[in-house]
């Protein structure tokens, strides 16, 4: 049997040349040895399986070679390795230091790898520093590790740093394909795509990977294979869950998510990788953003035809709500339950029912559709301004018409078969509250005209004129005894944007009060500054609370804080607030 060599070791870099993705720090150094510039200790950093110990090692065999050494000649002899995590104590450190002074027998100098440095105790660093400082001329010191914040500050001034970066996807892609090719084995491109995504920058990791999958798979490399080989899930996956999530159908949904769940993946593993899912939809809708992609050639295809389907609102949205989910995930009591849950929000977002309509209608939709009329939508405020006018008792009589339009009603009698709601036979107190409002909602079904809300008046009036109407509607509260209400009112005054206005109380109590009577407010600024486009927005800023006191004990403090004897007399009378 053939002994089998790693592909990590078999296709080890030899020059600068082969080593992958770190062209800056190999033209440096290559650079710095032509150009006899080299510092005497270097520091390499950067994450596992990027190339450190392997650009040490070329370089320690480049700065001896002189041309004339055959291929095979790597002066071992030069370039000693020491292990500082099982060699780091003082005595090591020591008996390096010894051997520092011997100049090399074969070559110009003696090289000095120190992989995974930052392992160094402190007393064994103390003791390398003046050494590190000014080594011998015939010595070079290259210092290897992947946590720099590790080394103390003095060892990091006395060397050159090379910060080594992850190997791209691309890049390693690349690589992979060059030993598939060598070894003589048909991968598909999405395949070897996986295996570098799934190396997180590592090119190491990515031929470990591949010889992995090799031994798995054989000479014909899928992406099939890869997937079921690393326990990842593939992309169609996700892209058929889009799918059912843009057509609604939350079932079919369900049942995929519970067959992902008996492949032997993890709820959030499934939910965060929905997430970078919309994520590379949202960017394959931007040309500028395309290259963000880092997937194959044939899947960018799919993003690009699935990115069409989807709008940018839903993927912020659906993006949102999957980052929640995995979020919540780790204290979940019911892990399951929470991912089926994002997943039914997730499937809903673009649904367009009756009961997702913003518009108000006293009768459904469906109802006109089926007798081939057009509704015209009733909100809140036409009813209210309907409800104002219900004392004028309307009929089909033309005089009375034309009473309700010289009264500003703007109410157009509909020439259309009425339609009569017939209320239940529920007897109810004539002298109870829900008495009156039955009258009321009966009385506003029954009404036959209809708002034309496309022919109320619009006029345009200024601040000023808002300001006034609003103190005239807060006398009148005054003069009908409405006092509460008309405090409340006066706390703040309205700031108009657009047709808005704004107002911010201290409290949620008083914007509740004001929002129990806004109707009976808006009706009367609308028909005083002609505008039946004005709304109110109201908001709540808990800082203003403090600037007013409700309770005795509040005002008792309030007045503490101005005269701090007003407490003796209350101890010395023994007084109750």
């Amino acid at each position: 049997m053939e002994h089998f060599v790693v592909s990590a070791r078999k296709y080890r870099p030899q020059t600068f040349k082969d080593v992958v993705g770190q062209q800056a720090i190999t033209n440096t150094l290559q650079n710095a040895i032509e150009n006899n510039h080299l510092a005497q200790a270097l520091l390499f950093t950067g994450p596992r399986g990027v190339g450190k110990t392997t650009c040490a090692r070329i370089l320690a065999k480049m700065i001896n070679s002189d041309g004339g050494e055959t291929g095979d000649e790597d002066f071992a002899f030069n370039i000693f390795e020491l292990d500082a995590a099982s060699n780091n104590s003082v005595d090591d450190i020591r008996s390096l230091t010894d051997q520092v002074r011997i100049p090399p027998q074969v070559g110009k100098y003696k090289v000095y790898i120190i992989d995974e440095v930052h392992m160094l105790s402190q007393a064994a660093f103390n003791a390398f520093l003046k050494t590190l400082e000014e080594p011998p001329k015939h010595c070079i010191f290259i210092l290897a590790t992947t946590e720099k914040h590790k080394i103390i500050p003095t060892i990091l001034s006395r060397c050159q740093i090379f910060d080594f970066k992850r190997i791209t996807v691309k890049d390693a892609k690349a690589y992979l394909k060059y030993i598939a090719e060598e070894q003589d084995i048909t991968a598909d491109d999405d395949a070897l795509h996986i295996i570098a995504q799934k190396a997180d920058g590592a090119m190491r990791d990515a031929l470990s990977i591949f010889d992995r999958v090799v031994s798995f798979s054989g000479k014909n490399l899928t992406r099939q294979a890869v997937t079921e080989n690393l326990n990842v899930l593939d992309y169609e996956t996700y892209f058929t869950s889009t799918d059912l999530i843009l057509e609604n159908k939350i079932p079919d949904l369900l049942l995929q998510f519970n067959n992902t769940l008996s492949k032997g993946f993890d709820g959030q593993h499934y939910i965060a990788g929905l997430a970078s899912h919309f994520r590379d939809l949202l960017v394959s809708k931007t040309p500028e953003t395309i290259n963000l992609l880092e997937v194959g050639e044939r899947t960018k295809k799919k993003y690009l035809e699935q990115a069409q389907k989807a709008t940018p609102e839903f993927l912020m949205h659906g993006i949102n709500l999957a980052n929640d989910c995995d979020l919540k995930y780790k204290t979940s009591k019911n892990q399951r339950l929470l991912v089926e849950l994002c997943l039914m929000q997730l499937a809903s977002i673009t649904f367009d029912g009756e009961k997702k309509n913003t518009k108000h209608y006293i009768i459904p939709p469906s109802y006109f559709k089926d007798k081939g009329i057009t509704p015209i939508p009733v909100n809140v405020q036409s009813k209210q301004t309907a409800n104002d006018t219900l004392k004028a008792k309307v009929s089909n009589n033309h005089a009375e018409k034309e009473n309700l339009t010289s009264k500003g009603a703007h109410l157009q009698v509909k020439e259309q078969p009425k339609i009569s709601l017939n209320l239940s036979n529920k007897r109810t107190s004539g002298l109870s509250l829900s008495s009156i409002k039955a009258k009321k909602e009966h009385q506003l079904r029954q009404i036959d005209v209809v708002v034309d809300e496309e022919n109320l008046p619009t006029q345009d009036f200024t601040e000023k004129q808002l300001i006034e109407t609003w103190n005239t509607y807060i006398k009148n509260l005054r003069d009908k005894g409405q006092h509460n209400l008309a405090s409340v009112l006066s706390i703040d005054t309205p700031k108009l944007k657009e047709t808005t206005i704004h107002l911010e109380f201290p409290n949620a109590t008083n914007k509740l009060e004001v929002e129990r009577q806004q109707y009976d407010l808006l009706a009367f600024i609308r028909k005083t500054l002609n505008n039946y486009n004005i709304n109110l927005s109201i908001t709540v800023n808990e800082v203003l609370e403090k600037q007013y006191v409700y309770t005795d004990m509040d005002k008792y403090e309030k007045l503490k804080s101005k005269n701090p004897n007003i407490d003796l007399l209350r101890k010395t009378f023994n007084l109750d607030i």
